[in-house]
């Protein structure tokens, strides 16, 4: 199944994504996460194949990643982005979409809709390792407190994945690196770090969060061996969602669809089908 990458205009800022599948398909949005060097191609390369036999598949660069415009923000970051996913959609004529997000994009999933007033055109939602409380550890610390070197990504690829054999390949680690070191790529991912001063109060808390307003069927994936987030979080998600479930990937850090990618294709097939 070809994938192909494609460059759409939304709102002024070059949109890159990658499009697979039957355009008359019932489409899938994926959203990666937000780990500096992260992208697309790299978050989802193996969920695609698998969804595009069923599936238009669509997996958007977010905005600071990949080949997208690099937009630096330090007002609402996340809200941003939210937006241009939204615009994004509506671009592509996509009315209603299942959407799949994985750490940062499954937070912007499980805060939009929880929101008053959801932009996205969510039809099923698929939020993995996105959505508890994140830990505060050096395992975190390795995601903030990067210098744009390939040790330091080392330690970030490290804190996402269980399997040791991530961080010692060094193609691998060169890959995210080199995504990490784009012009403007750096900038754009640490402004998250930042708040303008007077701006708008900081998103709830995971634990705060109004879950009950999630009317869509929602899966949430949590990773058994994640060094981010803690055991349990995805059920404590689930039970509050009337339609919401949660399943436990077990090997698999906070990327399961790249660790354990056959088991989570799976996941995601029989839910989207279901």
């Amino acid at each position: 199944m070809p994938i192909t990458r494609k460059t759409v205009v939304v709102d002024g800022l070059n949109t890159s994504y990658l499009e697979a599948g039957d355009p008359s398909a019932p489409a899938v949005v994926l959203l990666h996460g937000g780990e500096f060097g992260a992208g697309a191609e790299i978050g989802w390369e193996n969920t695609i194949p698998a969804l595009a036999r069923r599936h238009r598949v669509l997996a958007p660069d977010l905005l600071g990643f990949g080949e997208s415009a690099k937009v630096i923000d330090f007002n609402d970051g996340r809200g941003m982005r939210i937006r241009h996913v939204a615009r994004f959609c509506a671009a592509l004529g996509v009315e209603s979409a299942d959407f799949v997000g994985n750490s940062m994009g499954a937070i912007m999933l499980l805060v939009d809709t929880t929101s008053e007033a959801p932009l996205l055109p969510v039809r099923r939602l698929v939020a993995i390792c996105g959505g508890g409380d994140i830990q505060q550890n050096e395992h975190m610390a390795a995601l903030y407190d990067y210098d744009a070197t390939v040790p330091a990504m080392r330690r970030i690829v490290a804190a996402l994945f269980h399997d040791p054999a991530y961080p010692a390949d060094d193609g691998y680690v060169q890959r995210r690196y080199v995504s990490s070191t784009a012009p403007g790529a750096w900038e754009a991912i640490a402004a998250a770090r930042f708040r303008r001063p007077g701006a708008e109060p900081p998103p709830q808390a995971s634990s705060s969060r109004r879950y009950e307003r999630i009317s869509v069927p929602t899966l949430v994936i949590e990773g058994a061996c994640d060094k981010l987030l803690p055991p349990g979080w995805a059920a404590q998600i689930a039970d509050q969602i009337p339609d919401g479930r949660a399943v436990v990937v077990e090997g698999a850090g906070h990327c399961p669809q790249i660790e354990q990618a056959e088991r989570v294709n799976g996941l995601l097939l029989d839910f989207l089908d279901g």
